[in-house]
C-alpha cells in the first residue's frame, strides 16, 4: 500500500471506487493522507467517506462528482463544509453522467452524448461554473435532435475495491457495481484493493464474473478490512458505531483533525488502525453472512 500511493504525484486526478459507505477504498484514503499527498482532483460517482476524509484532511483541489453521502448516517459533511465556504472546486454532475463519462473514457472516445441533462439545472450550473469546458450542446447529425456532449473523464489513476481478485489482477466484483467497471477501465492506471487472492484457476472456471480483466491492472493491494469502517457486499457489514463516531467529529471543523491524528496519522498503517478500532474480536461482529451477504 505505501509504495503504490508514493507514486501518486501531488496534483494527480484520482478516480474512487465505492459508493456512499459501501466498498470504499479507506485503506487508499488513510495512507493518501499519511503520506500528505495534495492538491488532487478526486471523481467518484457517488462521493463517500473515503473522499469526505481527504476533504477533511485538506488534500483536495477539485471534485467531480455526482452527489455523495453517508447512506443513513447522513451528510458528508467535510465536502458540504468545503462547498459552503467555496474552499475547493466544484463540478457537480448526475452519478449516471458521470458514469456515461467514464464509459467514453473506456472505449477511448473524446466524448459522449446524453440527453438526460437536458432542461436540468445541473446542466446549467455546469455551463454556468467550473464544468464549462467539459459540456457542449450539439445537434444530432441524423435526426437533428438535441444532445449534450461531455467530455471523456480519464483519471490519471483509479483505485477500485474488490472482493476477489488473482495475483494477475483479474479481478469480481460481487453485488452493486455501480460506474466502478467504466471507472477502471478509463483510467490510465489503475491498482484493485482486494479482500482475498484467489487461483487463477477459479476465474477460468467462471469467465463471466471477471469484471475487470488483468491486463488493465497495474498493481494489486491485498488487504483484507481495506474498506472498514465501510461494507463490502458477502465480506462484512458497515460499522455503524465508528461511522457514528467518525460524523459525530466531522460535523465541526476543529474535531476533524482529532479523527484524522488518532486513527490515521497516529498509526503506521491500516493494520494498525484495524487493531486501534478494536481488532479481532470486533471485526469478527461485522462478518456478512454466507447466506444474505451483509
Amino acid at each position: 500500500m505505501p509504495e503504490v500511493v508514493a507514486s501518486v504525484p501531488n496534483g494527480a486526478h484520482i478516480g474512487l471506487g465505492g459508493f456512499a459507505i459501501a466498498r470504499n477504498v479507506i485503506a487508499i484514503a488513510h495512507e493518501l493522507i499519511r503520506q500528505n499527498k495534495h492538491d488532487l482532483t478526486v471523481s467518484q460517482g457517488v462521493a463517500g467517506l473515503d473522499t469526505d476524509l481527504l476533504v477533511g484532511a485538506g488534500l483536495v483541489r477539485r471534485l467531480i462528482i455526482g452527489g455523495g453521502s453517508l447512506d443513513r448516517f447522513g451528510p458528508v459533511h467535510n465536502i458540504n463544509r468545503a462547498r459552503e465556504q467555496g474552499s475547493l472546486t466544484f463540478e457537480d454532475w448526475t452519478s449516471l453522467s458521470l458514469c456515461f463519462r467514464y464509459l467514453a473514457g473506456a472505449l477511448g472516445l473524446s466524448f459522449i452524448p446524453i440527453k438526460s441533462l437536458i432542461a436540468s439545472e445541473i446542466l446549467e450550473r455546469l455551463e454556468q461554473g467550473s464544468g464549462a469546458g467539459e459540456v457542449a450542446r450539439i445537434a444530432c447529425p441524423f435526426t437533428g435532435e438535441p444532445y449534450v456532449a461531455m467530455r471523456a473523464l480519464v483519471p490519471d489513476i483509479a483505485f477500485i475495491h474488490v472482493q476477489k481478485a488473482d495475483e494477475e489482477g483479474n479481478c469480481r466484483i460481487d453485488g452493486p457495481r455501480w460506474e466502478n467497471e467504466e471507472q477502471a477501465k478509463a483510467a490510465k492506471r489503475l491498482v484493485i484493493i482486494a479482500e482475498e487472492i484467489v487461483p487463477t484457476e477459479a476465474f477460468q472456471r467462471e469467465p463471466e464474473r471477471t469484471i475487470i480483466p488483468a491486463h488493465r491492472v497495474e498493481a494489486v493491494v491485498h488487504l483484507p478490512w481495506a474498506a472498514h469502517p465501510t461494507a463490502v457486499y458477502g465480506s462484512y457489514d458497515y460499522d455503524g458505531a465508528h461511522l457514528k463516531l467518525y460524523v459525530e467529529h466531522s460535523k465541526r471543523p476543529e474535531r476533524i483533525g482529532d479523527y484524522i491524528n488518532a486513527y490515521i496519522r497516529g498509526t503506521k498503517d491500516h493494520r494498525e488502525y484495524l487493531e486501534k478500532i478494536g481488532g479481532e474480536a470486533h471485526l469478527a461482529s461485522l462478518k456478512a453472512d454466507p447466506e444474505l451477504g451483509y
